[in-house]
């Protein structure tokens, strides 16, 4: 059975591609049925009557006059470039063309095929998710690795601080208990103020390592936002604290009216946590400054000490949990979560904390959060 084989008219017109001859200009001189089918516009209405880069999209125009035209020029073809063609409907259909430029007889001409894209932008949407995801999925195992290194590397720490912290009290109370049992009454007066030393500093570590818990495992610190006179807590506590510290001179300075609502237990954490840190810390010899302050809407409470400043970089990092100072004064140790805890103490109270610290003026630590009621 002989078949007859088309002729190179029909090759050309019924082409598994898209098949244009344009002028160097562009002007369409020969298309075939494919391509014309492929944009829905009939062959009368394309040879001599459009450009090619007509059919592009605004982009494609663009890169046709920027790319197209010039590297034909230079290099005499082009090969795998992706177009959006318009059809005659107003959609975009993806296309691949390829373009070799003929001298003939003739004149010279721009030879183009043209295929329909479709699958391959499929292809390469779907490549491009996959890639999406599997770059998420790796800054997601990325960020777990590391979070577990950082909380395999607090863990150690945390029980690194609190056998050493919590073992020099607990070793206080459990001797002073053997002697209570065997020592005279004023003896015994004294054994029962270094219990009572250690065992509040115990509960103060304890204390400050569930506020720390709380605050990076929870939502942030508990606080009862209460109307306060903050002059009046600022002096009780002022009062207090000139009990624990009774070689160093701490004054108050109150300024503006007091009414605020705030949590009078935490600010008392707070200005605990700052003063014993400005005694720590302070020149001997010199004042610690409280100043407790209402202007407008803004409550402040401030520390301030005499001494050496705050180094740069020491203070970048102050309010980070696990930073303590060089003060080798037992009576000052603790777990390094004060000043983080006075941080959260802040924040709870939607207010901020501030450090300023330079030679020759001092050290102060400023809490200010606003006046009203926020949270109530």
């Amino acid at each position: 059975m002989n078949a007859r084989v088309p002729d190179a008219e029909e090759l050309f017109d019924e082409a598994a591609c898209g098949l244009i001859v344009t002028a160097l200009d562009g002007v369409i001189l020969k298309v075939n049925a494919t391509f014309c089918d492929w944009v829905g516009i009939p062959r009368e209405a394309l040879v001599e009557k459009r450009r090619l880069q007509e059919l592009f999209t605004i982009g494609g125009r663009i890169f046709h006059q920027t790319h197209w035209v010039p590297t034909l020029q230079m290099q005499g073809s082009l090969a795998e470039v992706k177009f959006d063609l318009l059809h005659r409907d107003g959609r975009t259909i993806p296309m691949i063309l390829n373009a070799r430029r003929r001298r003939r007889e003739t004149g010279e001409f721009d030879e183009i095929a043209a295929f329909v894209a479709q699958d391959r932008n499929r292809y390469e949407r779907e490549l491009m998710g996959a890639r999406k995801k599997a770059d998420s999925l790796l800054e997601v195992e990325r960020e777990s690795r590391r979070l577990l290194r950082d909380r395999a590397l607090f863990a150690e720490q945390m029980v690194g601080i609190v056998s050493h912290d919590l073992r020099n009290p607990l070793s206080a109370i459990l001797m002073g208990v053997r002697l209570l049992g065997r020592g005279e009454n004023e003896r015994r007066n004294r054994v029962m103020d270094h219990v009572r030393g250690s065992a509040e500093r115990a509960q103060r570590l304890i204390e400050e390592l569930l506020d720390f818990t709380q605050a990076r495992v929870g939502a942030g610190l508990s606080v009862n936002l209460k109307p306060i006179d903050l002059h009046a807590l600022a002096a009780r506590i002022v009062d207090e604290l000139r009990l624990a510290f009774p070689d160093t001179a701490i004054e108050h300075r109150a300024e503006g009216p007091g009414d605020c609502a705030a949590d009078a237990d935490r600010l008392a954490q707070l200005l605990g946590n700052l003063v014993g840190n400005a005694v720590a810390y302070g020149r001997p010899g010199t004042p610690i400054v409280v100043v407790s302050a209402i202007d407008g809407g803004t409550a402040t409470l401030s520390v301030h000490n005499e001494g050496e400043p705050i180094t740069p970089d020491a203070l970048g990092h102050i309010f980070e949990p696990m930073v303590r100072g060089d003060v080798a004064s037992s009576a000052v140790r603790s777990v390094g979560l004060g000043l983080f805890i006075v941080k959260e103490i802040a924040r709870s109270h939607h207010g901020e904390m501030r450090v300023a610290s330079e030679a020759g003026s001092g050290t102060t630590f400023t809490l200010s959060f606003p006046v009203g009621a926020v949270g109530l």
